[in-house]
Formats: structure tokens, sequence, C-alpha cells
């Protein structure tokens, strides 16, 4: 059977970096619900047009929308034998939806991962964040600075804020997180296959936890 593995926390969480240290681990495809998200805006599709206010305002884009993005992620041939799945899905109504989905598959949600970090370090996480506008090269201005202020060390080119990154954003993203999203971790709970993981540590022990946990 396919494993499909789900990565719950707020954002800022890590759930981005872990998904891609699992996806070398594990040889499955890390599907984000925030890249999918960005390249339809990119790319100008109609349902990047559709989702664009919302992501720009810190909202949960619409179950339809984002429910379609996933199912033509899903039906790709690179996820024949699963996925790991970030960002996605967001309420119990979404996962609801995936579980159906997912059984037309022939498969189901494996477990469900969920990174617990403390309010104040997302934000600080999150605000100080800064991407370059050549390649997407990542930055934080406390953590991971570059030698030089708003300039990346690889191309040289400008770095920014995205609007979502934003401290009032920021605040609104958790806030719609915590209202809407976290009933997720009891609908996952109430199934067993919630593993709770403490995000407050470093990149590899997370990491460490995570496989260990999934493999035990």
């Amino acid at each position: 059977m396919a494993r499909y593995i789900i990565l719950l926390g707020a954002p800022g969480a890590g759930k981005g970096t872990q998904a891609q240290i699992m996806r070398e681990k594990l040889g499955l495809p890390n599907i984000s619900s925030g890249e999918l998200f960005r390249e339809n805006l990119r790319n100008r599709t109609e349902l990047g047009k559709l989702a664009e206010g919302f992501i720009k305002t810190g909202k949960l884009v619409p179950d339809d929308i984002t429910i379609k993005m996933i199912k033509d992620r899903l039906s790709q041939s690179d996820c024949t034998k699963g996925a790991i799945l970030d960002g996605f899905p967001r309420t119990p109504s979404q996962a609801e939806e995936l579980d159906r989905m997912l059984a037309q598959f022939g498969s189901k949600v494996e477990w469900a991962i969920y990174l617990s970090v403390a309010e104040n370090e997302l934000v600080d996480r999150l605000s100080g964040r800064r991407l370059c506008k050549a390649q997407g090269h990542v930055y934080h201005v406390l953590n991971n600075p570059p030698e030089q202020a708003g300039i990346c060390d690889i191309d040289g080119s400008e770095l920014y804020q995205r609007e979502d990154d934003r401290v009032e954003t920021v605040q609104q993203r958790i806030r719609v997180y915590h209202q809407q999203t976290q009933p997720l971790i009891e609908y996952y709970r109430d199934k067993g296959i919630l593993k709770e993981i403490d995000g407050n540590r470093s990149i590899e022990m997370i990491a460490e936890n995570i496989l260990k946990e999934i493999e035990r």
C-alpha cells in the first residue's frame, strides 16, 4: 500500500524543512500546499487567481480550490508510492475529503506528524525570514543573516520579505491556524495515528525523532 504521511503545525513550525528530510529518507515526494498555491499564482492559473486574495491577507484558501490543486498533484505518476503532505489538510472537512480521495487510490493516511512550537517562536521565525528575488534562497535576519544586509550571498540579488511573513499577517495566520486547524489534531488523535513532536529543538533532533516514530 502507498504511504501517505501528513505534517501538521502552525506556520513557521518547520514543516517544510522536515518534509525535505523525510523525502530524502523515505523516497516519497513532498507536496507543499503553499508551494502549489505559489506555483499557481506565478502561472496565473484560474485557481491561482481565485486563491490570491486569501493568501495575501493570511486567510485560509477555500476548500474547493485547495482540494482541486491537491487532487491534481496526487494524480501525478511520482505519487504512486505515496507522498508527504505539508500544509494539507488544514481542517477536519479537508481531512475527510482527503480520506475519500485516498480511498479511491486504495490507500489511506498512515501517520499525522504534529510539530508543536511556542507561538512567540513562530512569530520570530516567520517575520525574520527573507528570500532572494532571483532564486528564492532563504535567510533569517537573526538566525541566518547574509554577509551583506539585504543582499543574497549566492547570486547577489536583493532580499525581500514575503507579504505573508510581515508581523501582522503572521499573527493573523497563527490565529487562523488555532481557530480552524487545531481541531485537525484531535481528528487524527482520535484515529490513533497522531505523533506529536517537540518542534522547539534542533532540525536534526526533530528529524531523528520523526523517523523513529513513523518506523517504530
